[in-house]
């Protein structure tokens, strides 16, 4: 039986459970839920959270621009990142790997290729690629989006049956009941213009994404005809909560 192909993007504020350190138990939190499913799901990762772990260690001084200091936070925080990740993954079962990319990439015939070769070989032998931005050659994600972007491009170009934004909110919620302090969620999306109408423009505290982004994200996956869904990746098990409906999350279809 094929498996179905799951690109989870989490963002800073989901693997520190909104603090200033990584959180180890929602990491294993994410390792339980893709043991529990890989019989019937292949899971690539989207992570960010190398400039958080970074942050844990060291202050680092400098007359530099903030970008350049992040750029050197993040090549200081990546190998603590996937040592945090594949430690607790091999607690499970799991194996990993490590894949950094930049928006680059996606732009050039031959490394759209070797991208796709490389991570079907890695799911096809049971590993988990845990990609995040190259930081320290590029910008994208600490100026843009929290690699929300990255994680939509990866998955149009993967061909992966969902996409899965797990962010620190039950989804996107209306306009109207955030400013009325009731947020309601929009639990599936048929107009995608009426959706941008209804975002409110707020970025997270650890990342530098915001529902804006996700949406933007959204809609690269959608002109793949790939399903987004936008789910509270604070909460436990909100992998097979949201597969079992027993959860609210906005549906992109």
């Amino acid at each position: 039986m094929k498996k179905k192909r799951i690109l989870l993007k989490i963002g800073s504020n989901t693997l520190t459970k909104e603090t200033d350190n990584i959180s180890r138990g929602k990491i294993e939190d994410i390792a339980n839920q893709i043991a529990n499913l890989q019989d019937t799901c292949e899971f690539i990762i989207v992570s960010s959270g190398a400039i958080a772990v970074a942050k844990q260690f060291v202050k680092l001084e400098s007359k530099q621009e903030e970008v350049f200091v992040k750029q050197a936070l993040a090549s200081i925080g990546q190998p603590h990142l996937i040592r945090i990740y594949q430690e607790i993954f091999r607690e499970y079962g799991l194996l990993s790997s490590q894949c950094l990319l930049s928006y680059s990439d996606f732009e050039k015939k031959e490394s759209r290729s070797n991208i796709t070769n490389t991570i079907n070989v890695l799911v096809n032998n049971n590993y988990i690629p845990i990609i995040n931005e190259n930081d320290t050659v590029a910008t994208d994600e600490i100026k843009f989006g929290d690699n929300d972007k990255l994680g939509a491009l990866t998955a149009s170009l993967l061909n992966v049956d969902l996409f899965i934004i797990a962010t620190n909110t039950n989804g996107i919620y209306t306009k109207v009941s955030i400013h009325n302090g009731n947020p309601k969620t929009i639990k599936e999306v048929v107009d995608f213009a009426h959706l941008e109408n209804e975002v409110v423009n707020s970025k997270s505290s650890h990342g530098s994404g915001g529902m804006a982004s996700k949406i933007e994200a959204a809609s690269v996956a959608k002109k793949a005809n790939i399903e987004t869904w936008i789910v509270n990746g604070l909460e436990d098990n909100f992998i097979v909560n949201a597969m079992e409906n027993k959860v609210p999350f906005t549906k992109i279809k």
